[in-house]
């Protein structure tokens, strides 16, 4: 079942690429905008998360936390994280629940591959409650970084 506006956010406990735990409760009294993608290292991931990383001030100016999550190992993101300069918080789901829990994890990906977070991206609100919710067509496709601003503004 696909997540809706209005929906109660899923919360989840997964380890950043500091490996350190982190959950979406424990972000609660902030906007957090969520974001899911396929694999680290790759040109449309990269691309959409080094856009987050140039505009960061942005979300930080409308108290919005920005949590990435792919399925990658915690020690891929921690390298990925360093080489692209990325200033937010990357989030393992090595174990795929997350992705499952918000609809976005392809079963069949490419190359035979399986179990590959799709390119998503949810806006939660301070209270949890979800905002705004996208998962993309296919992985080549970017989130509507326009219309996740716009949804952002109205929780200021």
């Amino acid at each position: 079942m696909s997540i809706q506006i209005g929906d109660k956010a899923p919360d989840f406990k997964l380890f950043n690429s500091d490996k350190q735990e982190v959950s979406l409760s424990e972000n609660a009294g902030k906007n957090v905008l969520l974001l899911f993608f396929p694999q680290a290292f790759t040109s449309v991931c990269t691309t959409e998360l080094c856009e987050v990383r140039d505009n960061l001030a942005d979300y930080n100016k409308a108290d919005t936390e920005v949590l990435a999550i792919s399925v990658d190992s915690p020690f891929t993101l921690a390298k990925y994280k360093e080489d692209q300069k990325l200033n937010f918080q990357l989030l393992s789901d090595f174990n795929k629940e997350t992705s499952k829990a918000y609809n976005a994890l392809f079963e069949e990906f490419a190359m035979g591959m399986r179990g590959v977070s799709k390119r998503a991206a949810f806006v939660i609100d301070k209270n949890g409650i979800i905002q705004y919710a996208e998962v993309t067509p296919t992985a080549g496709d970017l989130p509507n970084m326009e219309a996740i601003k716009e949804s952002i503004s109205k929780l200021s």
